[in-house]
């Protein structure tokens, strides 16, 4: 892997530019979704990340076949029996693999997935993820670097989450599609990935509201069925970052594969500072900065760490930026 990336000032920025498919913060949970129901899911738009290497092999060992059927298109069987544990030396080196446990107690009635490890990105534990599955019947227990669960039948339960985790509202949204009864999910993460993701379990066949909103209801059905293809959206966060690089290094672009809603207030931010954001007819993002960017007063969480200081630095005055996503 490279250490440093040397980059040259040339010039305000032009052109087209592709975003990356959310390979990570989305592909990655909806191929643990693809568990949750025999059959054969074209995942497309998947851009080919080291995490999404482990991901495949994760998938692999609790019984999926896994094959490249395209450039950026993953093909996911799940036709076959599943084996309810997943590798420790597997799960340990990415923490989005730990998705797979709500669809295998879903499914299976029993899981032993090894603690998640990945990124090392502040303390982010997965108590919420347990205590939801406990409250909904599953029975669990943290041995040896393990987590084991055992259930006959997930049910449906009122969940209050601490605060609104992706993680946690991943899993415990895969695991109550298929439980006894009504879930309500309380805080529940709000973010673009959690609407895709209930949008699929939709499409299979889940009863889902609210996603995208604080509270998520789940109406559980016996049985889900595979769908065929599922288009990945672009990566919000590449797309936020080429934002502020044209605000940086000024210029016109335009950004394909992006959806302007997805960083709307990122947009509205620098719109305010003189960046023009808009999107075209044909489903793209359009931008430009003309001149230098003025100060605007910032009031959310980091998007695009570190980016945001850089722009900022650019503006004349003062701004200050606080960071309250992750601990020091």
């Amino acid at each position: 892997m490279t250490d440093a990336f040397a980059v040259l000032a040339d010039g305000p920025l032009s052109g087209r530019v592709r975003v990356s498919g959310a390979t990570k913060n989305l592909g990655l949970k909806q191929m643990a979704a693809a568990l949750l129901a025999p059959g054969v899911t074209t995942l497309r738009n998947m851009d080919r990340v080291t995490d999404l290497d482990v991901m495949i092999d994760v998938m692999r060992a609790v019984g999926a076949d896994v094959d490249w059927t395209g450039e950026r298109d993953l093909t996911i069987d799940t036709s076959g029996p599943l084996s309810p544990e997943t590798p420790y030396e597997l799960v340990t080196r990415l923490r989005a693999s730990v998705n797979v446990l709500g669809p295998l107690l879903s499914r299976c009635g029993e899981a032993r997935v090894a603690m998640p490890g990945g990124d090392n990105i502040g303390s982010r534990p997965i108590d919420m993820h347990l205590r939801g599955l406990e409250a909904m019947g599953a029975e669990l227990k943290v041995a040896h670097g393990f987590i084991e669960g055992r259930v006959n039948r997930l049910c449906g339960a009122r969940i209050v989450l601490e605060w609104p985790s992706v993680g946690a509202t991943e899993n415990l949204l895969t695991a109550a599609v298929r439980a006894k009864g009504q879930t309500v999910i309380e805080n529940a993460a709000r973010e673009p990935e959690i609407t895709e993701l209930a949008a699929m379990l939709n499409r299979m066949g889940a009863h889902v509201l609210g996603a995208g909103s604080s509270t998520i209801e789940v109406e559980g059905v016996d049985d889900l069925e595979s769908v065929e293809s599922v288009e990945v959206i672009g990566d919000r966060i590449e797309a936020g970052t080429l934002l502020m690089a044209c605000g940086i290094a000024g210029g016109e672009i335009t950004i394909e594969g992006a959806r302007l809603a997805h960083v709307e207030l990122v947009a509205l931010k620098l719109g305010e500072m003189g960046l023009k954001v808009s999107p075209t007819p044909d489903g793209v993002v359009h931008v430009s900065m003309v001149g230098a960017c003025g100060t605007c007063p910032i009031s959310m969480q980091t998007l695009k760490a570190g980016v945001e200081r850089i722009i900022m630095d650019r503006a004349p005055g003062v701004t200050a930026v606080v960071d309250d996503t992750i601990e020091e």
